[in-house]
């Protein structure tokens, strides 16, 4: 198909990497966004930000977790927190991936982001990705003071599967009265195995996500390796593995939600926001014409500056942080 990108993202185009998790596998495809890592320029961490990595309790049986943390050191605290999930379909990314990323939040936000080295499908499928966030979400709630962290101002967020996770942790922490949290940033989030909305059939080639990668996500997140699989769509695939599932999303913090108009992930996302509008959670949305799946990444592009200024002011209103 054709598709009427923003000519600011054209260009950019042949530059991203192809993606084909079926084709690939796992291994590869992980190889594959290390490639990409290697070939971003050297990344200096911005002045005025401690950055420090532990590894924190698991749940009950489960391993323990890396976190990476981003302190901003020139702020009068205690800040707000974010727990940070990166994106890659469950299957790849890193906290070293959303290393800029997560360092510029803190920065530009005044916030202590957390980052989590979540366990990966297909070998460690759910609910092990999601018990690692969650296990990292009681730590920092629990080491809210230690880590100059305003315990009323704890958010979750992340991109993509990321965004996925940050729902499904949301949904966790208001079912299991876990720690409160005062928001949620969805962007571009992966939330319904069923692959059934308008742009998950249409969008089958678009650059970066696409309707194979999807189903291979959800096939991998899902079954895994071992253990009695969960099968994509099938009736009883629960809530916390795909939060479009949730019958009640009363209860849960505000939420900003983006997505992309070319992205077969859009019209999840809408239908999410919505459904969290109709069950009295305060939530924006925002769709941003001509882009692809995570057209964040363009940075030269003014539709990409936009997403990126939007996401941040979104953090300050949400996480309530000084600016």
């Amino acid at each position: 198909m054709s598709y009427a990108f923003d000519p600011e993202l054209t260009p950019w185009l042949p530059l991203l990497p192809t993606s084909d998790l079926a084709g690939e596998g796992p291994i590869k495809a992980r190889g594959s966004l290390d490639v990409l890592l290697a070939k971003a320029p050297p990344f200096e961490p911005p002045a005025g930000l401690e950055i420090t990595d532990q590894t924190v309790p698991g749940l009950p049986g489960a391993p323990r977790v890396a976190v990476r943390i981003y302190t901003p050191t020139d702020r009068p605290g205690p800040l707000p927190g974010l727990l940070y999930l990166h994106g890659g379909g469950f299957v790849s990314g890193s906290v070293e991936a959303e290393h800029r990323l997560a360092a510029d939040t803190a920065v530009s936000v005044g916030v202590v982001v957390a980052s989590v080295e979540y366990r990966l499908a297909p070998e460690h499928p759910y609910p092990a990705p999601l018990e690692d966030c969650y296990a990292a979400l009681l730590w920092l709630a629990g080491k809210a003071v230690e880590l100059g962290v305003d315990p009323d101002r704890i958010g979750v967020g992340g991109e993509s599967a990321g965004g996925g996770l940050a729902a499904a942790v949301a949904l966790l922490a208001r079912d299991r009265g876990g720690p409160s949290l005062c928001f949620q940033y969805l962007g571009i989030p992966e939330l319904d195995d069923r692959l059934d909305t308008p742009s998950m059939k249409v969008f089958v080639d678009t650059p970066m996500w696409n309707r194979p990668n999807a189903e291979t996500s959800w096939a991998w997140y899902l079954g895994g390796e071992a253990g009695e699989p969960l099968r994509p769509g099938a009736p009883d695939v629960p809530a916390h593995a795909a939060p479009a599932r949730a019958q009640d999303l009363s209860g849960l913090p505000p939420a900003y939600v983006s997505v992309c108009e070319f992205d077969p992930l859009r019209d999840e996302g809408i239908i999410y926001a919505q459904r969290l509008i109709q069950a009295g959670v305060s939530t924006e949305l925002h769709l941003y014409p001509g882009t692809f799946h995570a057209s964040i990444i363009a940075f030269t592009a003014a539709v990409s500056r936009r997403m990126m200024a939007d996401r941040r002011v979104a953090l300050v209103r949400g996480l309530r942080a000084a600016t």
